[in-house]
């Protein structure tokens, strides 16, 4: 009896899919796709529906690994809200500094993928409203007065911050956000 040790077709669909749509764009063909993964074409219709399941799933797996860095970020920071808030753009400046950073995939998919009804849609809305959430509860521990509205504000940041970081790199970025960021958490005072 054989035992299988690696993983399988779905899985190797999503780890091919997860590097290629980062580095080259969600764009990728299905064939490059496929070839990465070491699959046939029925691995991909069988397990995703197609190319759009595929890439929304890759998006819904990476959207709870990218969640959990901000949580994980913010903890790491301690208990008062104003430092855990600018911790984010410490930790988005290490991201964007790194030579293999080819900037926010979630931005990429969003501007790439024409057809407002596809699903990555979906995942990369739910994803920004929970990162909001996040923040705005932080914003709401700080008294802030629009915790809301400030939310939405730092989310921008970090929007710019994650786009000039690819079109941009080594400008700094990140510490410019930061700065803007302390002054939305001051503005609710």
């Amino acid at each position: 009896m054989t035992t299988r040790t690696g993983p399988g077709p779905r899985e190797r669909l999503l780890e091919a899919a997860g590097e290629l749509t980062y580095t080259q764009g969600v764009g990728v063909g299905v064939d490059a796709l496929l070839k990465a993964a070491n699959v046939a074409r029925r691995s991909l219709y069988e397990h995703f529906g197609g190319k759009d399941g595929l890439i929304a799933e890759v998006l819904r797996r990476t959207t709870a690994e990218d969640e959990e860095d901000y949580r994980r970020t913010m903890r790491a920071a301690g208990e008062d809200p104003r430092a855990r808030l600018l911790a984010v753009f410490d930790r988005l400046a290490e991201i964007v500094g790194r030579p293999d950073f080819r900037g926010c995939r979630y931005l990429a998919a969003d501007l790439a993928l024409a057809d407002p009804g596809h699903p990555a849609h979906a995942v990369t809305r739910d994803y920004r409203e929970r990162v909001r959430g996040l923040f705005e509860d932080e914003l709401v521990r700080l008294g802030h007065r629009r915790p809301e509205h400030a939310a939405g504000q730092l989310l921008l940041l970090v929007d710019g911050v994650l786009a000039a970081g690819a079109t941009r790199p080594g400008t700094g970025s990140a510490a410019s956000a930061r700065e803007l960021a302390g002054y939305v958490l001051d503005a609710g005072n």
